[in-house]
């Protein structure tokens, strides 16, 4: 994963968004337009296929921010098809240094490309500065069926407006110890109780043992579980409203599990994708990580000593009866508004992504995993069944567990400082064994001052 909440193929780096050189959100809401995110809330007129084949014979060169490796194979595909578009591959670099270039270019008004590739969760981020095109015009909502319905959710505004085509996508299961499970008498949880009673006796019968780590640098996998337990921390409404619920009862009863946990010394909190997180997966210090559909792929080249000895399950349940997940990563395509030629880069962004051939080859050479319902039900996909797990179908788990992720979640348009004030306050309280819940309260208190003192109505607990 890459240094954003983002997906496996980018191995290495995890955490949010952390956009440093941001043009100021006051700024932006007073120079965006009105609803939703951000953007225009007019559907602009379709443009006509004669339009469309016509601008894909004329000689176009689009240019096109990525970071996955190798994907030319994909571009070349476009190319073939439409040999009049030259599409120019360019990584401007992950995370930090992709996002901060972009918006360098933006607000310089030169420089930015024609697609770009971005990640769920910062879409928000672009639609409020009004940067993103709306893909409508050009055809892209007769995709909406093509991909799982929660991706759909993730790239549309609340006007109907499709800001991106999905990629992949990282739904939320739990990887295991079965060599630890069995010597210990443990049964993979099926509830948060259970797994909270696993936590307990595994610790008891061995000290240098754990059931999980929750690291306490990480509000990516937070926010899945803020997903996954139903939270709604965020909502955007009308031109520069927000909400933000971040301490609400749902959070609450999140941070008083996992805090608990924490306080009583069953779980650990130590900063993942670092030298001694990669040691404890290799030497069997956790039983079992909380990850994304991206997980299994990036455990199978961090931890080849533990060959064999892990399996796959959907993560506990609050409620059996109603089998729920959230996601951890994966990306999109969008489109620049300030781009020169819109029809070729829009559909680009389409082929790229719901292209039958195209859509495979990120699965099976960037091995993403899949955005689109044709590839989750494809036995050559769910099918796989790799020694790495005892011959298990990783796939289909995952591929089940995608069906249970909730379209209804939102993003603030303001990630980077949620994340920052995430780590210095629930973060913190995990890692310290301190009070997670009233953690709550102070990270509440800061996105809302923030929030206010970027020109933001806010609502929610003050």
């Amino acid at each position: 994963m890459p240094r954003s909440f983002t997906s496996h193929a980018h191995i290495g780096r995890r955490t949010l968004l952390t956009a440093a050189g941001a043009v100021s959100l006051s700024t932006a809401l007073s120079a965006c337009g009105g609803g939703g995110t951000g953007g225009s809330s007019a559907s602009a007129k379709p443009v006509s296929q004669a339009d469309i084949d016509k601008a894909m014979k004329t000689p176009t060169e689009l240019t096109f921010w990525t970071w996955v490796p190798d994907i030319q194979q994909e571009v070349a595909l476009f190319q073939k098809k439409y040999p009049a578009i030259k599409v120019k591959v360019v990584n401007a670099g992950q995370g930090v240094a992709h996002y901060t270039k972009l918006r360098t270019a933006l607000k310089a008004g030169k420089g930015a490309p024609d697609v770009v590739q971005i990640e769920y969760q910062a879409i928000p981020t672009f639609t409020i500065t009004d940067s993103l095109l709306d893909l409508r015009p050009y055809g892209a909502a007769e995709l909406k069926d093509t991909f799982v319905d929660w991706t759909w959710g993730q790239v549309s505004g609340p006007n109907g407006e499709v800001w991106a085509i999905p990629q992949d996508t990282g739904p939320m299961g739990m990887l295991y110890r079965q060599d630890i499970f069995d010597e210990y008498g443990i049964e993979p949880p099926k509830t948060w109780d259970e797994f909270a009673a696993a936590a307990r006796k595994l610790h008891k019968a061995n000290p240098r043992i754990y059931l999980t780590n929750l690291a306490g640098n990480e509000a990516a996998a937070w926010h899945g579980l803020l997903w996954q337990a139903g939270a709604e921390p965020y909502a955007t409404s009308g031109k520069g409203n927000v909400s933000v619920n971040v301490n609400d009862e749902t959070s609450r009863k999140l941070a008083a599990y996992w805090g608990g946990l924490a306080q009583d010394g069953v779980i650990s909190a130590d900063p993942d994708f670092t030298d001694a997180w990669y040691a404890g997966l290799n030497q069997g210090k956790y039983a079992t990580w909380l990850t994304a559909a991206w997980g299994p792929v990036f455990l199978s080249g961090s931890a080849k000593s533990t060959a064999g000895k892990w399996r796959a399950a959907p993560l506990p349940q609050w409620d059996a009866a109603k089998p729920s997940s959230g996601n951890w990563g994966g990306s999109t395509s969008a489109v620049v508004k300030a781009t020169e030629n819109p029809i070729a880069a829009a559909q680009f962004a389409q082929f790229l992504n719901s292209d039958p051939a195209s859509a495979k080859l990120f699965a099976t050479k960037q091995s993403f995993f899949p955005a689109t319902k044709s590839l989750l039900a494809d036995p050559g996909f769910v099918g796989d069944a790799p020694a790495f797990y005892g011959g298990q179908k990783v796939n289909q788990v995952f591929a089940d567990v995608s069906g249970t992720v909730s379209p209804d979640f939102q993003w603030p348009p303001f990630l980077d400082q949620v994340v920052t004030d995430w780590t210095e306050t629930v973060g913190k309280s995990l890692a310290k064994k301190s009070d997670t819940v009233g953690a709550l309260d102070q990270w509440q208190k800061r996105i809302t001052t923030y929030a206010k003192s970027q020109g933001f109505t806010v609502k929610g607990a003050p």
